[in-house]
């Protein structure tokens, strides 16, 4: 497997020493003419569609640190854990405590709710434990850090020594990454007078209250949800929301965000992203890729459907993937709720995947800090564990909730928020979910086709649902039951024949012209059956993915281009991409001759007894890095045939 090098982010320099065109300054040999490193242009980049998630409220995860409890505003602080508003203790060392407990769950990259420093002060009954009321971007939360790390002692920028910073480097000792949770929205409510005072690393720059230099909307609360212009512009439940037509305001969240990407950050979770227009996540992502082109980023807009355009729009055009609230809804309807059309509301959400152009990048989950969690709708254990063995294999990158492997839930008043947010207590890792957890996510690291690949419905009812996943030779065969057991007398599975071993049972199975016949389901059961084929190896890996493109059945797309891993222009020698779904193919292409040079390339649509059907343009160009791996992420142009 080639391993991704870090980012050259940090030391690049953008600055063109001498006049030049913009061809010339990508031709490799004129190079000694400018500060421009290529490579970084046409930049590695981090593949997070084989991780596995986990995301956990700080607050509430383990308490590693039990002289930073009651921070700067003693009074937030509740020792007992009976106030859900305040408090509860749980800090970055907390998290690094129990890292070696998440990465031998099979936890790839840990999300944290922000970091940033909060007001200390109480709104309706409400300390900020959960991060969203932010007084400073570029400081981190005091209760988090270490007493003698609080922000009024060290400017938290200019201290690289810190817990946040250990907490980076353990995490990246044992091959974890980091997700930071960040909004962009808003800052903080109104809190006794005072509201959306905002700090850059301890200097005031902006109060909602005495807003001269306008770094604020000022149109009150949204009242009808219907209406985008308010959605975008008003305030969502008393948050000073920002003005992002201030050019300050933007300068000051990016270089906010870029200083603890330097820090080691690797990822984003971007809050409310539906209430900010297309254009500044625009301009944001344009502007933080740049900074550090393999960052991952990922947005949450509520409750988003792939019926909604609107939100489909932001995930295909605003340069970040977001939270599937889609198939979350389906999942929590089918598995949690009883809901009559069971597994069928879940094929529904994928057979809308071609609406996306990166549906395998959408980031899945059963539940969050923001909904009652899966076993407060239903505590049968057996059935989260249905649910987890779907995402953890279906496509998209699956995320869990912390305490969701020991059964963590509160269920007072239905178990919403703030019983979401229970104290993790247990650490026990005998439990079948963390057991599950464990060895899918393994497999989701070795094949390929559960990250990368295609997924077909082989079968399907309301209590039973088998498909497979597919990507070259290798393939996955996935069969859950929510119902009593059952008997299936024969299911296609895309499998090669011979014996295949249950990944979490271990029971063994026959498959008989790609068949296996009288399948037999436990009630509730999972049956999850792997084949990894041959791995794709070179020197650099380019991850094409192409949209756009009308195929028809026996059609296939392949890659041309003046380079002999493309052919050197021969159609012939052509590197042909796999089918994802209506709207995507893709495939990974080694590159070894190549590498370190500027190419040409296009698409072309071979069809059977018909010419081949060209993109109607003069070539793409792209500078190949020099090891790694590197994504291309293209929409189909209109054809021309032959």
């Amino acid at each position: 497997m080639v391993t991704t090098p870090p980012s050259q982010a940090s030391s690049t320099q953008y600055q063109v020493t001498e006049p030049q065109s913009e061809i010339d300054a990508l031709i490799p040999e004129q190079r000694q003419d400018t500060d421009i490193d290529l490579e970084f242009l046409y930049t590695r980049d981090i593949e997070f569609r084989q991780e596995t998630i986990y995301f956990l409220v700080v607050d509430r995860f383990y308490n590693g640190d039990p002289d930073n409890n009651e921070g700067p505003n003693p009074e937030l602080y509740d020792p007992d854990r009976k106030d859900w508003g305040k408090y509860w203790g749980g800090d970055l060392q907390g998290v690094i405590d129990k890292l070696d407990y998440l990465k031998n769950m099979g936890v790839t990259a840990v999300w944290l709710t922000p970091l940033f420093e909060q007001v200390e002060d109480l709104f309706v009954g409400q300390a900020a434990i959960h991060g969203y009321w932010t007084k400073d971007f570029k400081r981190i939360n005091p209760r988090f850090l270490g007493k003698d790390e609080e922000p009024s002692l060290n400017k938290t920028q200019d201290a690289k020594n810190t817990t946040f910073d250990r907490l980076v480097a353990e995490l990246h000792q044992r091959k974890m990454k980091l997700i930071l949770d960040i909004v962009c929205n808003h800052s903080n409510p109104d809190f006794s007078g005072k509201k959306g005072e905002l700090y850059d690393d301890g200097v005031k720059i902006a109060d909602f209250n005495d807003d001269v230099n306008h770094w604020y909307h000022h149109y009150g609360e949204v009242t009808n949800w219907e209406d985008e212009w308010q959605i975008q512009n008003c305030e969502l439940a008393g948050l000073a929301t920002f003005n992002e037509n201030n050019v300050d305001y933007r300068n000051y969240i990016k270089s906010a965000i870029k200083q603890w990407l330097d820090r080691g950050v690797d990822a984003l979770r971007v809050d409310t992203v539906k209430h900010m227009p297309i254009w500044f996540w625009q301009e944001f992502n344009a502007d933080i890729q740049s900074h550090k082109p393999d960052v991952f980023i990922f947005g949450e807009w509520i409750y988003n459907h792939p019926s909604d355009p609107l939100s489909v729009e932001f995930v295909n055009c605003s340069g970040m993937t977001i939270l599937d609230f889609g198939l979350c809804v389906a999942i929590r309807g089918a598995l949690a709720q009883g809901a009559e059309g069971g597994f069928h509301l879940i094929q529904n959400i994928f057979n809308q995947d071609h609406c996306y152009s990166g549906a395998t990048e959408l980031v899945t989950f059963i539940d969050n800090h923001d909904m009652p969690r899966f076993q407060s709708l239903n505590p049968d254990p057996e059935m989260l564990r249905v649910a987890i063995a779907l995402i953890m294999t279906c496509r998209g990158i699956p995320c869990l909730y912390y305490g969701t492997e020991q059964y963590l839930h509160d269920d007072t008043d239905g178990g919403d928020d703030p019983y979401n947010r229970p104290m993790m207590t247990q650490w026990d890792t005998e439990t079948e979910i963390y057991r599950q957890v464990r060895l899918l996510s393994g497999v989701r690291r070795l094949n390929p086709s559960i990250s990368m690949g295609s997924q077909w419905q082989k079968y399907l009812t309301p209590d039973v649902y088998c498909y497979s996943r597919r990507y070259r030779e290798s393939r996955c065969f996935v069969a859950l039951n929510r119902g009593e057991a059952t008997t299936l007398d024969a299911v296609e599975t895309d499998l090669p024949d011979g014996e295949h071993t249950c990944v979490i049972t271990r029971t063994k199975y026959e498959v008989t012209e790609g068949k296996i016949y009288n399948l037999e389901l436990d009630r509730r059961g999972v049956v999850v059956l792997s084949h990894v084929g041959e791995r794709v190896k070179g020197q650099t890996l380019v991850r094409v993915q192409l949209n756009g493109v009308e195929t028809q059945p026996g059609e296939t797309v392949v890659v041309i281009g003046d380079c002999p891993e493309l052919g050197n222009w021969d159609i012939a020698k052509a590197y042909p991409l796999e089918y994802i779904n209506s709207n995507t193919w893709f495939n990974e292409i080694p590159f070894d001759e190549s590498v370190g040079q500027l190419i040409n390339y296009k698409y072309v649509v071979l069809r059977e007894g018909k010419s081949p059907l060209r993109e109607n343009l003069v070539a793409r160009r792209w500078v190949i890095a020099s090891e790694g791996t590197v994504k291309w992420r293209d929409t189909w142009a209109s054809g021309h045939e032959s």
